[in-house]
């Protein structure tokens, strides 16, 4: 039996990483912007034998950033056609540079039967591309667009009056590229929002109660700003009825007061002396090390210092060492 012998070292896997690569695109459109313009020339007979090369002129109308105007020549554009035809034009009226546009001129039919006399770019493939207007003046249109005898006898005249429309598609191009958004961020004030919500009362669900008189605050945005009333309203405690907590020992102008320096400071404190914080002590005390870190990070314009160590202190005692205990109800 044969054998099979492999010479030299088989190839190791590469654990080189291959370089990252990044791929962007853009897109180039080209499109046109679209506009119309209608001149009516009343009085058409009257216009006659003004002059080879002479003109009425429309009022000048915008179309895709530039000035545009209608010439029709009663008598023709060119001495050559002895005034056999008349002439109709349109003019770039104001300044501009190689302006690219598709046009359309129309003669309309006044007797209702829509046979219009239309000569058009729109709707159909050029060889040369759309046209190309070289500066102001520059003119697009036909020197013996229709001839005089025909005009005067068709319905296109009706009560010695012509009707002419004009159409302009001025070409554009536009590259794309990815959009890039910008968002303005809102000023930091959402804490006199919060503090404007308290004080309006709208879609409160729990109740201070303070000498009688009755605060009402937002279950979800006191937990929001004090670990106490996280684990106190929906923490271990959540299930105790958290819908009214009285505070004792205290006047309802002073917690005003306390409130207005800081409602959440006011509301952490006296929650700091009820019956459930002493539980939270015992079985989450993590909470209370959260708790003091945010008392600490108050500092001096805390609850401490708007008046309220006068009536007790963070341990649930008053100066005297008596305990103030109020009641969750």
């Amino acid at each position: 039996m044969g054998t099979i012998s492999f010479h030299g070292e088989l190839p190791k896997p590469s654990t080189s990483s291959s370089p990252t690569s990044s791929s962007t695109s853009s897109t180039s459109r080209t499109e046109t912007v679209n506009g119309s313009h209608e001149f009516k020339i009343k009085g058409y007979s009257l216009a006659k034998g003004m002059g080879v090369g002479k003109y009425m002129a429309s009022d000048a109308f915008m179309v895709g950033g530039y000035e545009w105007a209608i010439y029709f020549y009663p008598d023709g554009k060119s001495a050559e056609d002895n005034a056999t035809y008349v002439s109709l034009f349109i003019a770039l009226a104001s300044e501009g540079t190689d302006v690219r546009a598709l046009f359309e001129l129309t003669l309309l039919d006044q007797s209702g039967k829509d046979r219009h006399k239309v000569h058009s770019h729109f709707g159909r493939m050029l060889e040369s591309g759309p046209y190309t207007l070289k500066y102001r003046g520059s003119m697009w249109g036909y020197k013996r667009f229709f001839k005089r005898t025909l005009l005067e006898t068709s319905d296109y005249l009706k009560d010695d009056c012509l009707s002419i429309r004009c159409c302009v598609g001025v070409v554009k191009s536009h590259t794309e590229g990815p959009k890039i958004y910008s968002i303005t961020v809102p000023p930091s004030d959402i804490g006199q929002h919060f503090g404007k919500l308290l004080e309006s009362g709208k879609g409160a669900d729990v109740k201070f109660e303070v000498d009688g008189e009755i605060f009402d605050a937002h279950k979800l945005v006191l937990a929001a700003r004090s670990p106490v009333f996280r684990a106190q309203l929906f923490g271990p405690l959540k299930d105790q009825n958290t819908q009214s907590i009285r505070v004792e020992d205290m006047e309802a102008p002073v917690f005003k007061d306390i409130v207005r320096n800081d409602k959440i400071v006011a509301l952490v404190s006296a929650v700091m002396q009820t019956d459930g914080f002493e539980y939270l002590k015992e079985s989450c005390p993590g909470v209370l090390t959260e708790l003091l870190q945010y008392v600490a990070k108050i500092g001096e314009h805390s609850v401490i210092s708007c008046g309220y160590r006068k009536e007790g202190s963070l341990d649930g005692s008053d100066v005297n060492g008596r305990r103030v205990k109020p009641r969750l109800q």
